[in-house]
C-alpha cells in the first residue's frame, strides 16, 4: 500500500503525529490543515503541503481526516469545496473524527453514491497513543475495506477492531467516551481524597494504578494531575463536543445514563471557567480549587 498516495485533512495534536508515523514509514503524505503553520513542522518531516482540501484529495488514493467538531466533518466532505467535490471514483474516505454514528452512515452513503469507499475510523489514546502509535482504533464500514486497510492502520494503531457496517466504529467510540467521563471522575475524586488524608498521591497510584481500579485515565493523567499539568492530551472543548454526541444517542436509544449527564455537566462548567482549551485532567479542580 506504500505506493498509494495519501491525503491527511486536520492536523492538530493527534494528527500531526499520526502524519509522522505515515512520513517515517515511507508513505506518500499531503496535508492541510486550516492553520498552515501547524503543518510547517510535517512539510519539514518529508510530507507536502496543500492549499485547500481541494488540492490535497485531487491525486490521492486515501484520504484521512481528523478534525473538530461534527459541522467540521460536514463542511470538509460535503461542501462545494470540500472532499466528495473534488474527489473521484476508487478513492478512500477514513474519517478519524469522533463524529455521531448518523454522520458516518451520510457520508458512508454518499461515498458509495460516487463509487468510493468510507471506513469511520475513531480512536482513542489521547496525545500519547498518538505519538507512540499505539492508539485503539474502532472501524466501521465494509469488512473488506477494513481488511485492505488494516496494514496502514498499523502503522499509528496498536488495537484495530472492526466493528460493524458504517457508524459502528463511532458508536464504538461513544462508549470509550462514556467509560472515560467515569473513569475520570473516580481518578480526581480518588485523588482530591488522598491529598485530603495526607497521603502522598503519587505513592498511592503506585498501588492502585496497578490493582483493580487501574484505569488509563488514572495512569497516564493521574501523574499531570498531580503536577498541575493541564495541557491537553485531548481538548476539555471536544470531550463535551463528545459527551452531546452520546447522550443525543442515548435520547435516540431511549437509555438513561445519569453518570454520563454528571460527567457533561461538570465539564460543561469547566468549559464556562474558560478551560476549554486544556486538558481532560482539569477536571480536578472541580474539587481542589
Amino acid at each position: 500500500m506504500k505506493n498509494e498516495k495519501i491525503a491527511f485533512i486536520g492536523t492538530g495534536v493527534m494528527g500531526a503525529s499520526i502524519v509522522k508515523h505515515l512520513v517515517n514509514a515511507s508513505y506518500d503524505v499531503t496535508v492541510y490543515t486550516r492553520t498552515k503553520s501547524k503543518a510547517d513542522p510535517l512539510v519539514e518531516l518529508g510530507a507536502r503541503w496543500a492549499d485547500s482540501v481541494g488540492e490535497a484529495v485531487r491525486e490521492a488514493d486515501i484520504i484521512f481526516t481528523m478534525i473538530g467538531m461534527p459541522a467540521d466533518v460536514e463542511e470538509v466532505y460535503l461542501s462545494e469545496n470540500g472532499i466528495f467535490a473534488n474527489g473521484r471514483p476508487s478513492q478512500t474516505v477514513v474519517d478519524m473524527t469522533t463524529s455521531s454514528p448518523e454522520l458516518a452512515i451520510a457520508i458512508a452513503r454518499k461515498a458509495e453514491s460516487l463509487q468510493m469507499h468510507s471506513l469511520d475510523a475513531p480512536v482513542s489514546g489521547g496525545d500519547i497513543g498518538a505519538q507512540n502509535g499505539t492508539l485503539s482504533i474502532m472501524c466501521g464500514g465494509k469488512k473488506a475495506l477494513y481488511n485492505r486497510l488494516l496494514p496502514i492502520l498499523s502503522v499509528f494503531g496498536k488495537q484495530i477492531v472492526y466493528q460493524g457496517d458504517a457508524g459502528a466504529g463511532q458508536h464504538a467510540k461513544m462508549c470509550n467516551q462514556i467509560t472515560v467521563a467515569g473513569n475520570m471522575i473516580g481518578a480526581c475524586e480518588a485523588l482530591a481524597y488522598a491529598m485530603k488524608s495526607g497521603l502522598d498521591p503519587d505513592t498511592m497510584l503506585q498501588s492502585v494504578a496497578s490493582g483493580a481500579a487501574g484505569s488509563w485515565s488514572l495512569s497516564a493523567l493521574g501523574p499531570r494531575i498531580i503536577k498541575e499539568d493541564y495541557e491537553p492530551g485531548f481538548f476539555v472543548k471536544h470531550f463535551v463536543k463528545d459527551l452531546n454526541i452520546a447522550l443525543q444517542e442515548t435520547e435516540r436509544l431511549n437509555l438513561e445514563l445519569p453518570g454520563l449527564k454528571l460527567a457533561r455537566k461538570m465539564y460543561i462548567e469547566l468549559l464556562d471557567q474558560g478551560y476549554g482549551e486544556k486538558g481532560t485532567q482539569v477536571l480536578i479542580k472541580q474539587y481542589i480549587d
